[in-house]
């Protein structure tokens, strides 16, 4: 099972308080998440503040956009591998314009960009920045795969969608790595279908309940084997919180003063709104470390092959290096 860190791009104000996400700290983390033997660093998307965001902090926070940021990533690392997690493409306008901003990362990192597509949690930030928008953010996202697709195989490539056209394009050169990986996110069962139905390498959903999961997982490989797909062909890559402690009372907590545990309160009316009566701290990784190890490898036998961008709830950067750290080497090598 891979394992590979959150990286805060967009993270000042939701999961970490502000100021946080300097750019010498950033790419600090993803040096950090190199050395201690990471597979990948994953940064999420956004464009504007939250409402809930703005009534907390006197101050906007600081959202990098994350191809830009990888870009500086790639040049302070050699082995990393960088992942999105997740871009919105309902944000994203001009299809063909993105396209070439991830295949130009892609070659200048040399193959290391890994990329992942959603709807994004947030309604009221897509209508920020599309005032006048019709329709569901899903039919753009199913646009936006088949777009991706042929851009990246064709020679010359058309479309013709609802939200996305473009005619006789050439997009060249085409991505570096021969199968650039490509995630679909997000938790409703639509995401589901999606990675199957449109020939996507993995499945990324965030803070979903074991046995949901378990459910979720046999769901995809039953759909994929009637695609005529191998189910082991798909990652299953869920996101995480991780709070590491000396006492599960601890660990307990230390979270509930984290920046983090208000994000995931507010993600209840969207992203994680079907996580029932389940509370954070019985969905996520914190605890002592044989917890956690325990809580990982159930995940791993309930089919996980990725546990993509673990977030690490901390309150300042120092504490978040100190939380890679101790997972890197209490955790990570049981689980593997």
């Amino acid at each position: 099972m891979l394992v590979s860190a959150g990286l805060p791009t967009g993270m000042e104000g939701l999961t970490y308080p502000i100021p946080f996400s300097e750019p010498e700290a950033v790419i600090r983390i993803a040096q950090h998440a190199e050395r201690l033997g990471y597979h990948s660093v994953w940064g999420n998307d956004h464009m504007t503040t939250q409402n809930y965001v703005r009534g907390e902090f006197p101050v906007p926070p600081r959202f990098w956009e994350p191809l830009m940021t990888y870009a500086f990533i790639a040049a302070a690392t050699k082995t990393l591998r960088f992942g999105t997690g997740l871009l919105v493409l309902p944000m994203r306008r001009d299809i063909v314009v993105t396209a070439k901003q991830i295949v130009t990362l892609d070659h200048f990192s040399g193959g290391r960009f890994e990329l992942g597509i959603g709807i994004g949690a947030y309604r009221e930030e897509f209508e920020a920045l599309n005032p006048d928008a019709e329709g569901r953010r899903g039919d753009m996202v199913d646009e936006g795969l088949q777009a991706f697709k042929l851009l990246f195989e064709q020679r010359v490539a058309s479309f013709d969608g609802k939200h996305y056209k473009f005619r006789d394009v050439e997009l060249a050169p085409k991505p570096l790595q021969k199968r650039l990986p490509i995630y679909v996110g997000g938790n409703n069962a639509n995401n589901i279908k999606r990675v199957v139905q449109y020939g996507a390498d993995g499945w990324l959903p965030a803070g979903v309940p074991l046995e949901r999961l378990r459910r979720d997982i046999k769901v995809l490989h039953e759909l994929a084997q009637k695609a005529g797909r191998d189910p082991k062909s798909i990652a299953v890559a869920p996101q995480y919180v991780v709070h590491v402690g000396k006492t599960h009372e601890a660990a307990l907590a230390r979270f509930r003063q984290s920046q983090m545990n208000k994000h995931l309160t507010s993600l209840r009316k969207s992203t994680l709104k079907e996580q029932g009566a389940l509370s954070h701290e019985d969905i996520n990784l914190i605890g002592m470390p044989d917890e956690i190890i325990e809580r990982a490898l159930a995940f791993k036998a309930a089919g996980v092959t990725h546990l993509l961008g673990l977030y690490f709830a901390a309150n300042s950067v120092s504490e978040l290096l100190d939380q890679m750290q101790m997972f890197a080497e209490q955790v990570m090598p049981k689980i593997v």
